[in-house]
């Protein structure tokens, strides 16, 4: 199991020591959450607090998601970035492959791509994008984006985006992998004909339930030569019986978090705090489940 640190939403001045002390201490890769606007006003319900409050994001700060993936990335030499997630389509998906072949191509293959829908219609307005069949636009910018980082020429007519045939350079040795984050039937299946599923957290019992639904999506949809990663998110569950248990269900990738991201609070803990923190788990779990 690869395990990731997940910490976030905190000064922004801890993020570039934080990611060279996450791979001083063994962790093969860092996940960065992705977020663009804070509405001031929605009536929207946020999909994985348990009252569907998003409170926890006032004066939470946020870099954005490529930005910070490339800062950290010229940083460290061996680390691993992976967005959970994010939201692909609102974004050009021409523009996102462009900014994705960069850092991948400038870390050497340290970058995965994580990508999922926003659940707030807000970030599709300000960004001019049809909240509407956004299903159809988010499986498009995905075949847009593999296309066109693939390298050579790639051309595309859907529904939602034309291509004429164009390229882009430079792009990256290997392919990057398209991870999907979602509960949803739908999300579920887009994971299984991509690289993977990443499970946006609810506890062990939850994830365990909701692979009883993805892995026979996974044996009907799966793509040949698209590999199969299980990511998921432990939010305290860092014991080493929670850890099995996560193993054991198949999990290939577990981003760890040492503090409840959810409260609605700024963020006080000390840098020193969080390097002990991540420094603990390394040496009491890390170096059990290699």
């Amino acid at each position: 199991m690869r395990f990731h640190y997940a910490e976030a939403m905190t000064n922004p001045a801890y993020y570039i020591p934080l990611a060279q002390a996450a791979e001083a201490a063994g962790y093969f890769g860092y996940v960065i959450p992705d977020s663009l606007i804070y509405p001031k006003a929605s009536d929207t319900a946020y999909s994985y607090t348990d009252d569907g409050g998003r409170d926890f994001l006032e004066n939470k700060p946020f870099i954005e998601t490529f930005t910070l993936a490339m800062a950290m990335g010229a940083a460290t030499k061996t680390l691993h970035f992976t967005p959970n997630v994010l939201k692909l389509p609102v974004r050009p998906p021409l523009y996102s492959a462009k900014i994705a072949a960069s850092i991948a191509v400038m870390t050497n293959n340290r970058f995965s791509l994580g990508a999922g829908l926003s659940v707030w219609p807000e970030d599709y307005a300000v960004m001019g994008v049809p909240w509407e069949k956004r299903g159809e636009r988010f499986d498009e910018c995905i075949e847009i984006f593999r296309g066109l980082t693939a390298g050579g020429y790639f051309e595309f007519h859907g529904k939602h985006f034309d291509l004429p045939a164009v390229k882009l350079n430079p792009t990256p040795t290997r392919p990057i992998d398209v991870l999907i984050g979602g509960h949803s039937d739908a999300a579920l299946k887009r994971a299984a004909r991509n690289d993977g599923w990443m499970f946006a957290g609810g506890g062990i019992e939850l994830l365990g339930q909701m692979l009883e639904k993805y892995r026979p999506f996974r044996a009907e949809l799966a793509q040949p030569g698209r590999k199969d990663i299980l990511f998921a998110t432990a939010i305290g569950d860092t014991d080493p019986d929670s850890i099995a248990r996560y193993r054991d269900l198949g999990v290939t990738d577990l981003a760890v978090v040492f503090r409840n991201l959810y409260a609605v609070e700024e963020d006080s803990q000390p840098l020193q705090q969080k390097f002990d923190d991540l420094n603990r788990f390394a040496d009491t779990i890390i170096a059990r489940f290699p």
